[in-house]
């Protein structure tokens, strides 16, 4: 995990409370549970077990050691490994929201398999401009479009961060959650450095829509005239433009814009910022340009 949230760890200070002395209680229970857990293991009347977890802040990692013992002509070393390994998954699920620097991220997993282990996924990508800039796109879509539990959206704000001259840097499946999102938010804004960060979908009315919710939190400075030209822009295309409630503004250096959740929204209304964006980008660096 990132180094932040394993000195986080250290203090006791997760986001979901003291993670490793959950974690402890967690592989504890497991080892006395092994044989409902293994199919075939025998109940063993422990005389022993225990799990320490150790955390080295500068590697980012959590180590847990788990110790079983048992008075019998038996091995008991199932209840051990039971012990760790449930240690070690209630660290990562305690803490899996928090930290953008798990070896295993979810882009790595299929759609499906994404939506299936976080209720309400979504997709996001960031990227950084070839140029040496750093751009990010950001796809929280958590209705699939495309019916067939693909990313379309996701894919469609990363082609147009292309064409803005961006390059990929992560992709992230991330639960409609406002405190989540805007986690994910200020890290791509203030620890990675991403000079634009796009996301889609979670604009609309519906309560889980959080994302406007989310981006307004972080931004410093609205800059409203993207919001409504997006909104313009998708008029022609649909009765139900006025319904987004997507927003744009600044956060430090950094530009955030929503877009709508549709793939096609995205392709509609791409042509009326691809001139704007990249001059916003280069005044936010502080670029001499012409008005």
């Amino acid at each position: 995990m990132d180094p932040e949230t394993a000195q986080a760890l250290e203090r006791g200070e997760g986001p979901k409370g003291d993670v490793l002395a959950t974690a402890r209680l967690a592989g504890f229970q497991a080892a006395k549970r092994t044989s409902e857990l293994i199919p075939l293991a025998h109940p063993l009347p422990l005389a022993f077990a225990g799990v320490e977890a150790t955390v080295d802040p500068e590697r980012g990692t959590v180590e847990i050691e788990a110790e079983a013992r048992v008075i019998g002509r038996t091995g008991v070393e199932m209840e051990a490994m039971t012990a760790a390994a449930v240690a070690a998954l209630t660290v990562y699920d305690m803490v899996r929201h928090s930290s953008a620097a798990f070896g295993s991220k979810p882009s790595s997993w299929s759609r499906r398999a994404a939506a299936a282990a976080v209720t309400g996924a979504a997709r996001a990508q960031a990227a950084r401009t070839a140029s040496g800039a750093r751009g990010g796109a950001d796809g929280l879509d958590p209705r699939a479009p495309s019916g067939e539990g693909e990313d379309v959206s996701g894919e469609k704000l990363a082609e147009l961060a292309r064409r803005l001259g961006a390059d990929e840097v992560e992709r992230e499946v991330l639960p409609d959650e406002r405190e989540l999102i805007e986690s994910r938010l200020r890290h791509w804004t203030d620890d990675v450095g991403c000079d634009l960060v796009l996301t889609t979908g979670g604009t609309g009315l519906a309560p889980t829509d959080v994302t406007p919710e989310a981006t307004a939190a972080m931004i410093d400075r609205p800059a409203p005239g993207i919001a409504e030209a997006i909104r313009q822009a998708s008029q022609p295309h649909t009765d139900l433009w006025m319904l987004s409630r997507g927003v744009a503004g600044t956060r430090g250096s950094t530009l955030i814009v929503n877009f709508p959740g549709s793939p096609a929204s995205i392709e509609q209304t791409a042509a009326a910022l691809e001139q704007a964006l990249p001059h916003a980008l280069a005044l936010l660096r502080g670029d001499s340009a012409g008005h």
